[in-house]
């Protein structure tokens, strides 16, 4: 009797163990994930085709003139590299959202169409409304956020199915990919380089212009995301459960639905789609970190490590100069088929 009155505390207690030592883990891959991030960052600025001790990098960073290394590092590298960091951060969170509040893998933003969507805007802004810069950057974003909302709106069904969401995704991608083939088909010489440049995805010659509103759409849409980590947390039980404990469904997706499409929508109008960050981010981060924690920022330095090192060995690392998006999508889509050999041979579905 006193055996099986023992056995309820033995069960909370193994519990517990569990739940501090995937916390522990958790935050050991953070910061080894921290590192990694601040040691590529510095790599960007210091090694090139010209490299600079890391002395006159500090230097330039803190606002001294340093002949050479103030226009190679100040305004050619470090813009980049702060783009680098942010953007990936962007496309992870953005990913991890998708793909925790719809609990499937496939559920990113560059695979359900909304990457497609402010591609074909940037696409038609420039070659049919021949506009430029900040304009395209702009119309990219608001039409991203538009086509959030109409797949979230035709897979919207007494609640919202995430194969549904994300079926419905993947045809209105194919639709938007075809008037993107469409518009470059018409496009003359000079609009289809500027088109194909920025749907390739390329942090080839970004400033401080292209930068700063990323940096600041983190610092806004960011911390919505984090506080609504919970909630995303609980959808992973089902809508019925997370609604039994408090949690408000609808609004929940709505909050983080727009939050995440912002973050994508900024990063993509300033570096272009850059392929699979935001597919790749949350998967990796499961693996490294474990299941049954919150993946939101680990994802997040992922996704940052990813364009980082991938722009990094697209610059440096081969015979010819390759824009970021060309190496990320050459990882991704390996990745891709492993997700679903594995799940097939798991007998499951993703």
């Amino acid at each position: 009797m006193t055996a099986l009155l023992d056995t309820p505390t033995l069960d909370t207690d193994v519990v517990a163990r569990n739940r501090i030592r995937r916390g522990r883990r958790r935050r050991i891959v953070i910061a080894v994930l921290t590192l990694l991030v601040v040691a590529a960052f510095a790599a960007s600025l210091v090694f090139g085709k010209t490299n600079y001790p890391p002395s006159d990098v500090l230097r330039v960073i803190l606002g001294h003139d340093v002949p050479g290394a103030s226009f190679t590092v100040g305004r050619l590298r470090l813009p980049r590299a702060v783009l680098a960091v942010v953007a990936g951060i962007c496309f992870g969170l953005g990913g991890i959202t998708f793909q925790t509040m719809l609990r499937n893998p496939l559920a990113s933003p560059d695979i359900i169409g909304i990457s497609s969507g402010a591609s074909a805007a940037a696409a038609f802004a420039i070659i049919v409304l021949s506009l430029g810069g900040t304009q395209v950057s702009v119309f990219a974003i608001v039409v991203g956020l538009g086509v959030a909302l109409l797949i979230y709106a035709l897979s919207f069904r007494s609640g919202v199915a995430g194969t549904r969401l994300i079926l419905i995704g993947i045809g209105i991608a194919a639709m938007l990919d075809s008037v993107t083939a469409y518009l470059l088909s018409t496009a003359g010489a000079w609009d289809m380089q500027e088109a194909m440049r920025w749907l390739t995805g390329s942090l080839n010659g970004v400033g401080w212009s292209a930068t700063l509103p990323v940096v600041v759409a983190l610092v806004v849409l960011g911390p919505v995301l984090l506080l609504q980590n919970r909630n995303l947390a609980m959808l992973q039980l089902g809508d019925d459960a997370a609604q039994a404990l408090g949690v408000r469904v609808e609004r929940t997706r709505i909050i983080a639905i727009v939050a995440a499409v912002g973050l994508i929508a900024f990063a993509t109008a300033a570096a272009g789609p850059i392929a699979f960050v935001a597919f790749l981010s949350g998967p990796i981060a499961a693996r490294i970190v474990g299941q049954g924690v919150s993946l939101v920022i680990p994802a997040a330095l992922v996704g940052s490590l990813l364009v980082l090192v991938a722009d990094f060995c697209g610059q440096y690392l081969f015979d010819t100069r390759y824009p970021v998006g060309v190496v990320t999508g050459a990882l991704g889509a390996p990745f891709l088929v492993y997700l679903i050999i594995r799940s097939n041979r798991a007998g499951g579905s993703l």
